[in-house]
């Protein structure tokens, strides 16, 4: 492949090729399991590379938007198999970038290979509709076309299903693409690229630029020639991203932050909602957007509740991802893990509980990862820190209310609005839940994480753009619509 040049080497892939970055500089992606351990080494890219990618995919544009939808396609079906084929490599970097288990990063691999297919076959979709014109002498129908190129810019947390569920409907209806990547996890993001350069996908067509967020992500959403940018991140650079492109007139996609609920009735059944509680807020260490962050629980059942949790956090075996034992890694970089002591330390300064947990690991096999204990906070108010803000890793506030229109005017007492769940066996709870919970995700019964590829996936509040990603949702974003009238 072109793209690595030597062991441990990336480059970035402009215009069908492997290319040095100008500067002449690489960036170290280290394992967070093991900080002495440098899993390879990245461009340190400047405005003159992501130039050269912006020309690339400009000029391959109008020659792969004349492509029928199905030849695109084809090219999807191509990297899905190849990525299929390289499942176990692909899986296991992304584990040694990032943290999370083998297991989750295997399954991720298994979603990025499934939403190229699902993209796939969208090329073979209708794009437009016949509408009914006034006059009985004229035709009048629409069509989507593409925006031109795409600015993609993803983070560390999901560095195999983001890239692809964003890359895959820009490309199959017609767009070109240039990724930025998180750089805490760019080999697996190149390793992906190389699947699309195994399956000849057109010189051009889709370009991958490594380098620091205040340089390259700032002028891929501010550069004129980039016609759309779709990001996932953090709040305070979506925001900033989202003025930019405003500003020159870009359409823009933004994916944020979540502060997610869980509600426990007191009709729940409380081994499923322990299980789903754990699940949604310790796997990959609590850095999923979606992750459950606030446990609200009705009183007469919160006693019994938590001492279920605190027997099942209690088993979990945390340790390196590659490690068949372990169920939860470490923090994906040494910045995440001080940020989320920070949290830590802010619930205990304000006067929360700390049930369990709370300690960095450093002894013996943790000594070099960046590791900490699942976290349980309890006597959480909704004025405080870890009520209110998002810390992006396994700490979890529980919260006692006496109804479930407490729980619910609780669980909406936050900036965010991405995904939210219930335990119950109420029919009227679950009711309740749907019409009046303000997120985007409701889920009954099942963990606040997760998403399935075919259906529309974003928040509501503060937690994205009010757009959607992710199955037929995703053509809203990646095209126009053109309306045609024609006169006989």
């Amino acid at each position: 492949m072109t793209i690595s040049v030597q062991d441990k080497q990336y480059l970035n892939f402009i215009n069908g090729k492997g290319v040095p970055s100008s500067s002449q500089e690489m960036m170290e992606s280290l394992n967070p399991a093991n900080k002495k351990e440098a899993v390879g080494y990245v461009q340190k890219s400047t405005l003159e590379d992501l130039n050269l990618a912006i020309k690339a995919a400009k000029q391959a544009q109008e020659k792969w938007k004349r492509l029928s939808g199905a030849a695109r396609g084809q090219y999807l079906h191509k990297a899905a198999d190849i990525m299929e084929n390289r499942l176990d490599e692909i899986a296991e970097c992304a584990t040694r970038e990032m943290g999370k288990t083998l297991a989750e990063t295997k399954g991720e691999t298994a979603r990025g290979i499934a939403i190229l297919r699902y993209y796939a076959g969208e090329g073979m979709r209708k794009m437009g509709d016949v509408i009914p014109s006034t006059d009985a002498e004229a035709l009048m129908f629409t069509s989507r076309v593409p925006l031109g190129v795409v600015g993609v810019i993803t983070p560390w947390n999901f560095p195999i299903a983001i890239p692809i569920w964003k890359i895959a409907p820009a490309l199959v209806y017609g767009n070109t693409v240039i990724i930025k990547p998180a750089t805490e996890t760019a080999i697996t993001c190149a390793k992906i690229i190389e699947c699309f350069e195994e399956a000849e996908i057109p010189a051009g067509v889709v370009n991958m630029i490594t380098g620091s967020g205040s340089i390259i992500g700032q002028a891929i959403a501010e550069h004129p020639e980039i016609n759309a940018i779709t990001f996932t991140g953090s709040d305070r650079v979506g925001k900033q991203i989202g003025q930019q492109a405003f500003v020159r007139g870009a359409k823009y996609q933004l994916e944020m932050g979540g502060k997610n609920p869980v509600i426990v009735a007191a009709d729940a059944d409380l081994d499923l909602a322990v299980e789903g509680t754990i699940s949604g807020a310790f796997r990959s260490t609590g850095q999923k957007c979606t992750a459950t962050s606030r446990v609200i629980v009705q009183h007469e059942v919160y006693e019994k509740f938590k001492q279920k949790l605190l027997a099942k956090t209690k088993e979990i075996t945390v340790g390196e991802g590659l490690n068949g034992e372990t169920w939860m890694g470490p923090c994906a970089s040494e910045n995440q893990l001080q940020t989320v002591l920070s949290y830590i330390e802010k619930g205990k300064s304000e006067g929360a509980t700390l049930l369990y947990g709370g300690r960095q690991l450093t002894d013996g096999e943790y000594e070099n990862g960046f590791y900490v204990e699942p976290t349980i906070f309890e006597n959480v108010e909704s004025h405080m820190t870890i009520s209110q803000e998002e810390i992006f890793g396994p700490v979890i506030a529980l919260m006692k209310v006496e109804s479930i229109e407490e729980a619910l005017a609780l669980a909406n007492d936050v900036q965010y609005g991405l995904s939210a769940s219930i335990f119950t066996t109420n029919i009227s709870h679950m009711l309740s839940f749907i019409n009046e919970m303000d997120a985007g995700l409701i889920r009954i019964n099942s963990e606040s994480a997760g998403v399935e590829l075919q259906a529309p996936f974003g928040g509501m509040k503060q937690s994205s753009s009010h757009s959607r990603e992710q199955g037929e949702a995703a053509k809203e974003f990646f095209t126009a619509i053109k309306t045609v009238f024609i006169k006989s």
